[in-house]
């Protein structure tokens, strides 16, 4: 890092003028040159039911595993798991459906090793919008909400 003097100008801007990002009236930033940056879109919670299966492994390490997920990921709500298989649901905040489904789709695999999971595969994926999960809990449809938090045997 550099560092100059106090109110100097940074190296390299000498004569040129400096020109701040300001606000138009549409509420969007507007640059030096008068173009306008596409505005980004704001994160949004999106609900995660992640499902996964394979080959038998000891309740007791499926157990183990999840915790140990759970704590590596403290988004986690809650998990529900047996010897053959595995139901994780949690929030993922993201920009859209896309960036949250990617995210979910990684979850296992990458902490395949440090969790010490099962060498399950994936065999579904939900995610649906705040709104959406809302309305199916108050409309009786869909899984309740994740209660008790932690990781329980199914």
């Amino acid at each position: 890092m550099r560092r100059g003097r106090p109110g100097a100008l940074p190296r390299g801007t000498a004569g040129r003028a400096l020109t701040s990002v300001g606000t138009t009236a549409g509420g969007t930033a507007a640059r030096a040159g008068g173009e306008v940056p596409q505005t980004r879109e704001a994160a949004r919670l999106w609900h995660v039911t992640l499902s996964v299966a394979g080959a038998e492994a000891p309740l007791g390490e499926v157990r183990r595993a999840l915790e140990q997920l759970a704590h590596d990921h403290p988004f986690l709500l809650t998990s529900r798991y047996a010897n053959d298989h595995a139901e994780i649901r949690y929030w993922e905040e993201a920009r859209d459906l896309h960036d949250a489904a990617a995210v979910a789709l990684r979850l296992w695999g990458e902490h395949r090793s440090t969790a010490r999971l099962p060498p399950w595969e994936i065999v579904g994926l939900e995610v649906v919008d705040r709104e959406t999960y809302h309305q199916r809990v108050a409309e009786g449809y869909g899984p309740p909400p994740a209660t008790p938090v932690g990781v329980h045997p199914f």
